[in-house]
């Protein structure tokens, strides 16, 4: 049977997806008896709705006036647009007012403006000094019903954008207009010449002159193109459709099928009729514009199975699948959820010339790891597909799936990721390793975080110190203290105490911070006498000064002797405070005791807790503190000065008393 195909593909097609806009439409070719006795039916239906009008009140559906007045080809408007001159203002200020489209379709509903291709026209002669209102106004007819716009129309905005000096904006438009196969009419070439002339623009002015040098309405290929794409689109396919095509006598190449189905985007199944009928029918033979075209126009849910039957027709025929074909479809796939197809159409895309770059892969395997169920076997292929041509993985693809996680809260599937991608040879660098072990015992995962130490290890590359440290640092974020001290326990375990000192300075904070000076100070005493560990200077401030704080003298003043053994100068400061306030002569001898090391400290040592004292008016206690000092302290002059002076200064103010 001649073009057997045909009838295959419209059987599926009346069932899928017929859309019959123009009620005439459907009638092959109109005698003049057939429409007058249609035009003589409609007359009576008329008068008939008229008398139920008067009889019976009109259903609430039609009370509302649409924004847009239809026409059917070149009978009456059933729906009769508003004449009121006001509407012309009403839209002006709307546009004016507003930006966004949604609201300016409310306010022009509520005024029930009705948008007809005359009331357009005068919008925008109105708007002629506004160019971005009218603009504004232009573009929210074409969104909302662009057949209100005629050439006309199209040419008065290009006017408007001409006049006002907006150039880029103005060939923009005319570029649109020509796939449009409207023409810039000779009214608006003046218009727009003589400007160009003013402001002495001769490169656009050369090129408004080229444009009707050449016939800006001519037969080119996308004016071709666009009436091909209107007899498909507006007639049910048969052989008038195909024989009005032929008297067209266009000469069909694959720019021209290429833009005929780009203007079918929203019939696929017409445009993949008139696909297969061009080729059938001798017109022309499809190469690979023409096959990616028709799968862009394929690429989506409901022609998945004909787009993958276009895609591998085109394979076979030794066509590559162009990169905007797999962008297209990919977004669509995507777009609803239909993952599996993306990653069929990745892979063939990696496989063939024009392959994506590894940002799609970073995208897809984010796109995987955030799915109600995670499929590593996805995942893997991806993974298999991006490394088996020659790329490697990296830490930035890594982290995007990692953040890819923490923003569906399923961060604890990590080391799924991390098994798949170990496959490929990638492990993860230190700093991926840190945020990896903190993510994890931040959140209280310990499971997760004991199995990511295995994986590290097994790895064959053994976690740093810093990795350490954030595994402990999680822990203590987390306020699990004893884990944070079971880790820094097996931690000095496997690496030593050569570079513990950060991780034991987290710990001790941690402790710090929970009022547990005292187990921190025991932490400290059996790291360091048994595992031979030397803290950080600010290790030992922290301590001291919490446990002063918590009363602790005693236990504090044995670090000083620590940090003297480890070198360290010793941290006195906050000693000078608790003696001076809260401390006994006694206690200040512990103290310049815990700071000897071969003789008794400096006089300048001694001459500053006396003064600490005195400050803090505790003369007795400086008294006794003196009492106990040595002789060689006792006698120094500038002591016996300090104590003169604030006896002699003690007494004054007794007597001034007295008196």
């Amino acid at each position: 049977m001649r073009h057997s195909w045909r009838i295959f593909l419209y059987r599926n097609y009346q069932r899928s997806s017929i859309k019959i806009s123009n009620p005439f439409q459907v009638l092959p070719k109109h005698s003049p008896s057939l429409l007058r006795s249609l035009s003589s039916s409609l007359h009576t239906l008329a008068l008939q709705n008229c008398h139920f009008s008067e009889t019976h009140q009109k259903p609430k559906l039609y009370n509302k006036t649409p924004l847009f007045a239809r026409n059917f080809s070149s009978e009456s408007s059933l729906v009769e647009p508003t004449n009121d001159p006001d509407h012309v203002l009403l839209v002006c200020d709307a546009f004016t007012k507003f930006d966004e489209f949604d609201d300016i379709s409310k306010e022009l509903e509520l005024h029930s403006v009705v948008i007809s291709h005359d009331l357009v026209l005068k919008v925008l002669k109105s708007l002629e000094s506004k160019p971005e209102v009218a603009k504004r106004f232009f573009d929210w007819v074409l969104e909302k019903d662009s057949g209100r716009l005629s050439s006309k129309s199209y040419n008065c905005m290009l006017g408007i954008l001409g006049v006002n000096g907006l150039v880029v904006e103005f060939w923009d438009l005319a570029d649109k207009m020509k796939i449009n196969g409207h023409g810039v009419s000779g009214v608006t070439r003046d218009r727009v010449q003589e400007k160009f002339e003013k402001e002495g623009l001769k490169d656009d002015l050369e090129k408004l002159k080229g444009v009707f040098a050449r016939g800006s309405v001519d037969n080119s290929v996308e004016k071709i193109g666009l009436r091909v794409s209107r007899i498909v689109r507006n007639r049910v396919w048969g052989e008038d459709v195909e024989r009005e095509i032929k008297h067209l006598c266009a000469e069909f190449s694959s720019d021209l099928v290429k833009i005929v189905l780009e203007h079918l985007v929203m019939e696929p199944m017409k445009a993949l009729i008139f696909f297969r009928w061009v080729e059938d029918s001798g017109l022309c033979k499809h190469d690979g514009r023409s096959y990616n075209a028709m799968a862009r126009v394929l690429g989506r849910e409901d022609y998945i199975d004909r787009f993958w039957k276009v895609i591998d027709e085109m394979k076979s025929k030794g066509f590559e699948m162009e990169t905007g074909t797999f962008d297209t479809a990919l977004a669509r796939f995507m777009s609803r959820k239909m993952i599996k197809e993306a990653i069929d159409l990745y892979e063939l895309a990696m496989n063939g010339a024009n392959k994506p770059s590894a940002k799609c892969c970073t995208y897809l395997l984010r796109k995987i790891v955030v799915g109600k169920q995670m499929d590593m076997v996805l995942f893997s292929r991806v993974v298999e597909v991006f490394t088996g041509n020659g790329n490697v993985l990296t830490d930035p693809m890594l982290d995007a799936v990692l953040k890819a996680l923490t923003n569906v809260g399923k961060f604890g599937e990590c080391n799924k990721v991390l098994r798949e991608m170990k496959v490929a040879g990638f492990v993860a660098s230190g700093n991926l390793q840190r945020k990896i072990a903190f993510g994890l015992t931040r959140a209280g995962m310990n499971d997760e975080a004991n199995e990511f130490v295995d994986h590290m290890e097994s790895s064959g590359r053994d976690m740093s110190y810093k990795a350490w440290a954030s595994l402990i640092e999680g822990h203590c974020v987390s306020g699990d203290l004893e884990k944070a001290s079971d880790c820094f326990k097996i931690m000095i375990e496997k690496k030593g105490v050569s570079g513990a000192r950060y991780a034991f300075e987290l710990l001790v904070n941690a402790y710090c911070c929970k009022n547990r000076a005292m187990d921190a100070c025991n932490l400290l005493h059996d790291y360091v006498c048994q595992n031979h560990l030397c803290p950080w200077q600010t290790t030992y401030k922290v301590l001291i000064s919490k446990l002063l704080v918590q009363g602790a003298f005693k236990d504090a003043l044995n670090l000083l002797g620590l940090m003297q053994s480890h070198g360290i100068p010793p941290h006195i400061d906050p000693f000078f405070e608790f003696v001076s306030k809260s401390g006994t002569g006694d206690d200040a001898i512990a103290f310049m005791n815990a700071m000897t090391t071969k003789k008794f400290p400096s006089i300048s040592v001694a001459l500053r807790l006396f003064k600490a004292l005195f400050k803090a008016q505790r003369h007795d206690e400086a008294q006794d503190f003196l009492s106990k000092c040595p002789i060689y302290i006792r006698n120094r002059a500038d002591v016996l000065n300090l104590f003169s002076s604030k006896k002699f200064s003690k007494d004054t103010t007794t007597t001034t008393v007295s008196v």
